[in-house]
């Protein structure tokens, strides 16, 4: 930390202190009074008849992911939850732990298991994204079990959760993602007769609306572990204090919050409109927080400023460029599966909900994919005034500042595509959801994962697990001397970081290294030619490595020396591998840990990993030459 970050830090440690005497516990009465304005309208309703232009298909996923809901039924984050109907906002189902919903936040360690469970499986269902998704099946139906389901667990969380109670106040991006939900909530059920009574006319609702914007305001995250976290923070202010500008502060609070998330974007982004964190999913979950809250700001008449806009549709745009035929990003970094906003049933496997509310809100540009609309494009969509101009002319495949590189063939068979990674390590002195990939390669044909990056799986609980997810050998690069590239401290923690830079790059090559086992450098070339990629180790000392290629699940693999023959539904490859390495396969293996592979946040599955193992002298690269056939 430095110096600054200290001092703040210390400052809101006595600020946390000083705040006690405000704690209400549940059940208690409040006895506060709040300072609201006398018009407690809500003025940013959805134009007549947009339900009537979502499609019957998407309309269908949202009824019936609602309808599960209802019947109690919802996974979240790996989980299946059965507890829906009254869940218990306190209880880890991962563990069955409960944390005290009476204690002081400031006096409980969210970070232990023993006394909370796995926080973020508590936290996330309190983020209210079921909740938006019933109301999101009123709005399409105007069958009001849907919106009384809500009704119900909006009051019951506003009575069990009073100021600075227990776990749902410790984290200020959960109180931002929280009023993101309530606003959509508000809007999507505006038409239902209940709605004032359920926010206008309610003082449970009042409480913690105005709670929540006077946290947000008190507490800011700051330093080296804001990051995303601040833009949720200001991005929900935002939009709560533009959709509920109900109290004598909200003015005050909108500029603040618009203030602070236009700098705060600034900062987490690349020029070129990649984020800094440099892990693909959080670049995704951050462009849409900006995207949800300049459009609140533009509704309520208070715009943010061109500068910002322009910045948001590089992102969309990054987004547009990056992904592979089937729609998919890479899968650089963490993926927690974070989002701003769920009305449609959430799909994790690609960014085609993601990409189709970018085309609604700032507009695609010509050389775009086409992804299909969904409830979420044309509901929001149907708010937009005016897109964005000034898009690239054409797809771009290499950004510099991010060191991020996208190779594709160019013939008329399947797509192969090939992400190539060479930039810094992360953002900002903990680089918290970083992975140790430097020269990692992804590899897909007509969007089969061949060459896969592991994903993440897990954040706490299974600490072993953690660490092999984010470790060298986990991703397709070297390892030398059984050595990190990067050194973690902690499961969001790096002491030391390596540093990729591309040396040179065209449409079909790329050439880069990097400085993480200084004195010793590791460069690293590929070219994809023709239905072939070439890859190229080299080292400028002599040392022992480990280099590993993994295999996507979907690949089968025969192994005979040096040679690998690969196979999936709907294709083949020959693998030439370095003949002077000792080269093995490994298929979900405890020990060590390799072959896996982890589709989406909670789950891992079994994949084959091909490790080749030996010395490496200057002079003398290893190459690894992959023929794949249709």
């Amino acid at each position: 930390m430095s110096p600054t970050e200290l001092i703040w830090r210390t400052r809101d440690a006595g600020r946390r202190t000083a705040w006690a005497y405000q704690h209400v516990r549940p059940g208690q009465n409040a006895a506060i009074h709040l300072p609201l304005r006398k018009d407690l309208t809500f003025g940013t309703t959805l134009p007549p008849r947009t339900a009537c232009a979502v499609d019957d298909q998407a309309r269908k996923a949202v009824i019936e992911t609602a309808d599960a809901i209802l019947a109690g039924n919802l996974e979240v984050l790996g989980v299946e939850r059965t507890d829906l109907r009254a869940p218990d906002w306190f209880r880890d189902p991962a563990t069955a732990r409960r944390s005290d919903p009476a204690q002081y936040v400031f006096k409980l360690n969210h970070r232990n298991e023993e006394a909370v469970g796995n926080i973020k499986q508590v936290w996330e269902l309190s983020r209210h994204h079921h909740l938006t998704q019933l109301a999101a099946a009123w709005y399409l139906t105007h069958d009001d079990r849907y919106a009384e389901r809500v009704a119900e667990h909006l009051n019951d969380w506003w009575r069990s959760n009073p100021f600075l109670s227990g776990v749902h106040w410790a984290s200020g991006i959960e109180l931002g993602l929280r009023l993101i939900s309530w606003t959509w909530i508000r809007r999507l059920l505006n038409d239902w007769p209940e709605i004032t009574d359920l926010f206008e006319h309610n003082e449970l609702a009042l409480q913690q609306i105005y709670w929540h914007q006077r946290y947000l305001a008190a507490f800011r995250s700051h330093g080296s572990s804001a990051n995303n976290h601040v833009i949720a923070e200001a991005a929900g202010q935002l939009v709560g204090a533009c959709a509920f500008p109900w109290f004598t502060k909200s003015a005050h609070w909108r500029a603040d919050a618009a203030a602070l998330l236009e700098k705060e974007l600034d900062a987490n982004t690349f020029p070129s409109g990649v984020n800094r964190e440099l892990a693909t999913d959080y670049h995704r979950f951050v462009s849409e927080l900006g995207l949800y809250a300049a459009l609140e700001a533009d509704l309520a008449g208070h715009p943010l400023s061109p500068h910002t806009w322009a910045l948001l549709t590089r992102t969309v745009d990054v987004a547009a460029a990056i992904v592979d035929t089937s729609l998919r990003p890479p899968r650089q970094g963490d993926d927690d599966e974070g989002m701003a906003l769920v009305l449609d049933p959430p799909d994790i496997s690609n960014w085609s909900a993601y990409l189709s509310l970018g085309a609604a809100v700032v507009g695609a540009a010509p050389w775009w994919p086409s992804s299909p609309s969904t409830a979420t494009s044309v509901i929001v969509g149907s708010l937009v005034n005016a897109q964005q101009a000034d898009r690239p002319a054409k797809r771009p495949d290499h950004f510099r500042d991010a060191g991020l590189t996208i190779l594709r063939s160019r013939d008329s068979g399947p797509e192969i595509w090939c992400r190539a990674d060479a930039g810094p390590h992360g953002f900002l002195s903990i680089a918290a959801h970083a992975h140790s990939d430097a020269l990692s390669l992804e590899v897909r044909v007509d969007g089969v994962d061949i060459l896969a990056d592991p994903g993440t799986y897990c954040y706490h609980g299974e600490e072993e697990w953690r660490d092999y997810f984010r470790s060298t050998v986990a991703h397709n690069t070297v390892e030398v001397g059984r050595a990190e590239q990067s050194t973690w401290g902690g499961p969001f923690l790096w002491l030391r970081g390596a540093t990729g830079t591309v040396r040179r790059h065209d449409e079909s090559s790329w050439d880069a290294e990097h400085d993480g086992y200084a004195p010793v450098t590791h460069r690293r070339t590929a070219v994809l030619d023709h239905g072939v990629l070439r890859v190229e180790d080299h080292l400028d000392a002599a040392a022992d490595v480990r280099i590993a290629w993994h295999l996507g699940p979907e690949v089968s693999v025969e192994l005979e020396g040096s040679t690998g023959r690969l196979e999936w539904p709907t294709g083949s490859a020959v693998v030439e591998l370095p003949a002077g390495l000792a080269w093995t396969a490994h298929r979900g293996s405890d020990s060590p840990l390799l072959g896996w592979y982890s589709p989406r946040f909670g789950h891992k599955v079994p994949s084959t990993t091909l490790i080749g193992e030996g010395a490496l002298a200057p002079g003398s690269p290893a190459t690894s030459t992959f023929r794949f056939r249709a």
